[in-house]
């Protein structure tokens, strides 16, 4: 059975697409810790990121590392967190989310609930900045 992530992948359910390379996705978290959380992920369904292939999993980082740089062009913030969880969906994925403090990359905290044209408006500025990488 297909992950959550492989179907917005197939666009069988709708995301907020960022990035995209011919092997891997970036889209935003719908229930992020800070606005502009994003999701980075293979689009080869695996289940824990240490099991991707090792050009897979440079790939992955490789596309990750663009997608930040985009993030930190127009999200005011001191730096752009990495945390690999793996626990919530069976597919490997990279949390990519804007910091002001340690604290921000705290998964226990609230999530965001944020308005669809934040989303629409956000992802719009990300998907403007990669492109221009």
């Amino acid at each position: 059975m297909s992950t959550l992530f492989t179907k917005i992948i197939n666009r069988e359910i709708p995301a907020y697409i960022i990035a995209e390379d011919e092997y891997n996705l970036a889209f935003l978290d719908i229930y992020p810790l800070a606005m502009g959380h994003v999701l980075c992920v293979p689009k080869k369904e695996t289940d824990y990121i240490f099991d991707l292939p090792h050009d897979e999993f440079c790939n992955l980082h490789s596309f990750s590392q663009k997608v930040a740089n985009a993030m930190k062009s127009v999200i005011d913030c001191k730096r752009i967190g990495v945390a690999v969880i793996g626990l919530e969906v069976p597919h490997a994925h990279i949390h990519l989310v804007p910091l002001e403090s340690v604290q921000d990359l705290n998964f226990a905290r609230p999530k965001l609930n944020p308005d669809k044209s934040d989303m629409i408006q956000m992802a719009e500025k990300l998907q403007a900045a990669f492109k221009s990488l």
